[in-house]
């Protein structure tokens, strides 16, 4: 039950950072913002939040304990998403939102490591959860849709918000004590030279900024490129959730196969394999339109998503588990700090040049970011059976 609510924790933490994206057309028009373009902005301080919190969360959450701050994450992201509901403005809702960043921040530093402690198949339980938490995004883009177009905008951050809570609930009930914290533990000795380990780290980080960039224009910039693509959808947001969901659905499954392959094959090879095919696919959806572009969508998302399970799959590959919350935190913070510029420069890129060069844009970032999994020590074992 504790890695069900586990692996529920990440779908939520994905799902409420996205329901703004989805209802930013409805936002608007409840605040009086003339367009989407120009509110979109207003959301750039939730993802910074979401990075540079990651250092505080790493580090309570080796130091204090993981469950402890897993309690934390639950009561605080569920509270914070009532507190969006509530706002009247768009600086009431940009505070809102980064104060909900903040509590995001907290899953990935501490919750996946939770997870993946003492895992004899790291790579599948990566993927799992994984899928887990893009199936997060698939619900925001469904339930979102559904509930501004039948209950207000509102809704879809209290309807989330009062699940969070719920699991808190329960996961204060079921979850383990913790005798003491990770720090505290006895480590194991991983058999890895100190000058791989510094290489891994940083391919770990660089990739990890290429992917948050990409990640956060894709997610966030998804259901307007929809539309702008095909324009039957302009008045329907409960079907452009549905499709988008579709798409997140579909996408997520690549996770899972990533991490039952990373347990079996070198990490290199397979992540060079995965990221190289982003910039050809960027590029061909740059110039398509309809139903050709929403199949290119799906194929597209398949290998954003893909490329996701490295960066976890690396900390438990070269990171000791007494530290990789912090590790994770030091990571994150650069990561995210980083790619959260894409969410504020989403609206005035979009509104300047459009979703082709958007995608163009994609389709750069992704090639350098091959070139930055190129960089990885060659030939690393298979992670299985390392906790």
């Amino acid at each position: 039950m504790t890695s069900l609510l586990l692996n529920i924790a990440h779908a939520l933490d994905h799902l409420v950072l996205l329901i703004f994206a989805t209802a930013v057309g409805a936002i608007a028009a409840d605040f009086g913002v003339g367009r989407w373009e120009d509110l979109m902005p207003y959301t750039a301080g939730a993802f910074v939040m979401f990075g540079l919190g990651s250092v505080p969360s790493g580090r309570l959450g080796d130091l204090w304990g993981r469950r402890s701050m897993m309690l934390v994450f639950f009561f605080g992201i569920g509270a914070a998403a009532l507190l969006v509901a509530a706002t009247r403005n768009p600086w009431q809702l940009a505070a809102a939102l980064a104060l909900m960043g903040a509590f995001a921040s907290i899953y990935h530093p501490v919750g996946i490591p939770m997870l993946v402690q003492g895992a004899r198949r790291p790579g599948h339980t990566i993927g799992v959860n994984g899928l887990a938490g893009n199936l997060g995004i698939a619900a925001a883009a469904i339930s979102t849709g559904l509930l501004v177009q039948f209950a207000g905008w509102r809704a879809a951050f209290v309807a989330p918000g009062i699940l969070a809570i719920a699991c808190g609930l329960l996961f204060m009930k079921v979850a383990p004590a913790e005798t003491e914290s990770p720090a505290k533990r006895a480590g194991k000795q991983l058999d890895i030279a100190p000058s791989d380990r510094r290489r891994a780290f940083l391919v770990m980080t660089l990739t990890a900024v290429t992917g948050g960039l990409i990640f956060n224009f894709t997610t966030n910039g998804n259901g307007e490129l929809l539309k702008s693509r095909l324009p039957l959808l302009l008045e329907q947001p409960a079907l452009v959730g549905a499709l988008l969901a579709g798409v997140y659905g579909i996408a997520s499954l690549a996770q899972v196969v990533v991490g039952k392959l990373i347990d079996r094959v070198p990490m290199k090879t397979l992540m060079i394999a995965i990221m190289a095919m982003q910039p050809l696919l960027f590029g061909a959806a740059s110039l398509a339109e309809g139903w050709v572009f929403y199949t290119l969508m799906i194929v597209f998302m398949i290998f954003v998503f893909g490329a996701i399970p490295f960066t976890d799959a690396m900390i438990v590959r070269y990171v000791d588990d007494r530290m990789r919350s912090r590790v994770t935190g030091m990571r994150l913070a650069v990561s995210f700090g980083v790619s959260s510029i894409a969410v504020w420069l989403l609206g005035p890129l979009v509104k300047a040049s459009g979703f082709t060069t958007l995608l163009v844009l994609l389709a750069a970032i992704s090639a350098v970011a091959t070139l930055f999994a190129s960089m990885l020590p060659a030939q690393p074992a298979p992670v299985e059976g390392r906790p």
